[in-house]
């Protein structure tokens, strides 16, 4: 299979490891400004910056050619990125997190929240810690906890920062140097507090779940989560 990795900072020299590892080989390193031609790979992987990531995706889709996005802060052109992806026939997953830990604990907070739904006792917030030259804040993984929760209770958004009212849930963001990334959610009461938490060592895998997914989306049409990846129901 030949990958394209559009953006080719710390993730991306991962994602190349995992993929050579696996028998791939890597036609395309992308940085911003670059010029490519997107037709000379299988699929794309994204794990550039918010600035680039649409026009990457829409590259990629306007030429037929499969794209795995990894990067955050771009949503506010996710529909967009969705409506080509139909009008070309074509194939795409965005995932806030590709570590199968993640997604699996995606569907824990889920549940959690679902279990807590009618108990007003308890508030609930959350904290996501990433490395200091992540850009983006809330991270895409603790947008996507905070969701979850809001599907699955009264709460009716999410805000950065610890002053929130009662509709909302706080999300706090710490930049720490090296610290891959860790996410915890909380349900605090008078008399207890539940926790859950993910802990990621490293980036390895980040890269690993981003090269399952290319490999899985070969030959599909549509648009598609890590949920159809992973098989979870």
């Amino acid at each position: 299979m030949k990958i394209a990795l559009l953006g080719y900072g710390r993730m991306g020299k991962e994602i190349e490891k995992i993929a050579l590892s696996r028998g791939h080989e890597i036609v395309i390193r992308k940085d911003i400004g670059d010029k490519i031609d997107i037709t000379l790979a299988d699929v794309a992987i994204d794990f550039s910056v918010p600035s680039s990531a649409f026009d990457n995706i829409k590259n990629c889709l306007e030429n037929n050619v499969p794209i795995i996005s990894g990067t955050t802060g771009w949503l506010e052109n996710y529909e967009k990125a969705v409506t080509l992806c139909k009008e070309n026939n074509g194939a795409f997953i965005y995932a806030s997190n590709y570590s199968l830990g993640v997604n699996i604990f995606f569907e824990l907070n889920k549940q959690l929240a679902k279990m807590m739904s009618n108990l007003e006792d308890y508030n609930i917030s959350m904290e996501e810690i990433h490395h200091t030259k992540k850009l983006d804040a809330p991270s895409g993984t603790a947008i996507t906890l905070a969701e979850g929760v809001i599907e699955n209770t009264t709460k009716e958004n999410w805000k950065l920062g610890d002053k929130v009212n009662e509709s909302e849930i706080s999300i706090v963001a710490k930049r720490i140097p090296e610290v891959p990334g860790t996410h915890t959610v909380w349900y605090d009461s008078e008399v207890d507090s539940i926790e859950i938490k993910h802990t990621a060592h490293n980036r390895k895998g980040f890269a690993l779940g981003a090269v399952v997914a290319a490999e899985w989306i070969i030959g599909k049409q549509g648009v598609f989560s890590m949920k159809d990846v992973l098989n979870i129901r």
